[in-house]
C-alpha cells in the first residue's frame, strides 16, 4: 500500500490549515479547520493519485504542529 505524506501549516492571518509539503505531487489544499483540511487532502490525494494506483487504497499520513498559551492566574 502507497503511504502519502502531507505535512500541514496553519496561517494565522488567513485562518486556514494549508500543505506546507508533500510527497504527492500538486497536492495544495486548504481548509478552515483541521478536519475540512484533512477531508479536502483526502479528495485531492485520491483524485491526484487514480492514475498511479488504478485500484486499492492510499494511507496518507498528515504532520500537523501546533502551539498553544494558556494564561495562568496569579
Amino acid at each position: 500500500m502507497r503511504v502519502a505524506v502531507v505535512k500541514a501549516g496553519y496561517d494565522d492571518e488567513a485562518g486556514v490549515w494549508y500543505v506546507q509539503s508533500s510527497d504527492v505531487e500538486g497536492l495544495r489544499v486548504e481548509g478552515e479547520t483541521f478536519e475540512a483540511f484533512c477531508r479536502a487532502v483526502e479528495g485531492a490525494v485520491a483524485d491526484l493519485l487514480e492514475t498511479e494506483l488504478a485500484t486499492g487504497e492510499v494511507s496518507i499520513e498528515v504532520i500537523a504542529h501546533a502551539s498553544l498559551r494558556a494564561r495562568i492566574a496569579a
